[in-house]
């Protein structure tokens, strides 16, 4: 029997940071994963072809991987722009993954030039004009970085030609189809509304007073760990909302309210019914939790 092809992936850097790369680098099962695919270009990675190669626009190319914000114009390797270079791949390309915020959004580099700078397909929550040609082959994998099994997972399904179940911003759902709050571990003091004065503290939750974003954020970092063992609320640190459209935000230690209440309800939870737990939380007294946070203060 004839060998099976293996999937030619390229992978192809706009204004970045090179953050998503280097997190896929430090993936436990790297070279295996990619085991499964024909390299052609990677910036950092031993490839088949090289970066004039890929100018000279003679790669093939099945799976298309960017990697950083997008800009019409104004931006050039080797003399040719960037946006060129990538719509011309893109057109040929089975799959097209933006991997980071930037590279979906518009991430931070947005700041700088708001009115040009975006993601690929999506400025914000906005489709760009590339949307419409490129909707079919999409798959959005926001994150600042990304985690390296979130793209593992990507990269595997299609290498098995497995369907990937997405949502409205063509992000995977079994990725992003609930939020960091869930599965982190400090839940119950979210419930019981028991906040953490500081940052670094085992105790407490960091919503109210120091403005983690995970109620309102969609993403799998509390259960697909850091290097298998933790995540920002973990150590203590809040979230801050980085696989969303509206990252960054300009407030991201800060969660405004309204006399005592966030003026944004967490995601799926009605005003009414969070109003109703609320009054009804703060009649109760927790003696464990109490003495915890007061070791905490001494």
């Amino acid at each position: 029997m004839p060998k099976k092809s293996k999937v030619k992936l390229l992978w192809l850097q706009a204004i970045t940071c090179n953050g998503n790369t280097h997190s896929f680098l430090n993936h436990p099962d790297l070279f295996s994963i990619l085991s499964h695919f024909e390299v052609v270009h990677h910036p950092t990675l031993e490839s088949v072809y090289t970066m004039q190669d890929v100018i000279a626009g003679t790669v093939p190319c099945d799976l298309l991987i960017l990697e950083g914000s997008f800009i019409q114009s104004g931006f050039l390797k080797g003399g040719v722009e960037v946006s060129q270079l990538i719509e011309t791949y893109a057109k040929r390309a089975k799959y097209i993954v933006s991997v980071g915020t930037c590279a979906t959004f518009g991430g931070i580099f947005k700041q700088k030039d708001p009115e040009n700078i975006s993601g690929f397909a999506f400025d914000l929550e906005e489709k760009t004009s590339r949307y419409k040609m490129y909707a079919t082959k999409l798959i959005s994998l926001p994150g600042c970085p990304i985690h390296p099994k979130w793209l593992s997972y990507v990269l595997l399904m299609i290498a098995n030609k497995n369907k990937i179940a997405i949502d409205t911003l063509h992000r995977p759902v079994e990725l992003y189809g609930y939020t960091v709050h869930t599965g982190c571990t400090r839940n119950e003091y979210f419930e019981w509304k028991i906040d953490a004065k500081n940052f670094g503290l085992k105790e407490g939750c960091l919503f109210y007073e120091q403005g983690c974003q995970g109620p309102y954020t969609r993403g799998s970092c509390n259960k697909i760990l850091w290097n298998d063992t933790s995540s920002k609320t973990r150590v203590g640190t809040p979230c801050f909302g980085c696989t969303e459209p509206t990252f960054p935000q300009k407030s991201l230690f800060r969660t405004k309210t309204n006399m005592g209440i966030p003026a944004k309800m967490p995601l799926g939870v009605p005003r009414r019914a969070y109003l109703t737990l609320t009054g009804v939380v703060k009649s109760f007294k927790i003696k464990r939790f109490s003495e915890k946070l007061m070791e905490y203060d001494r």
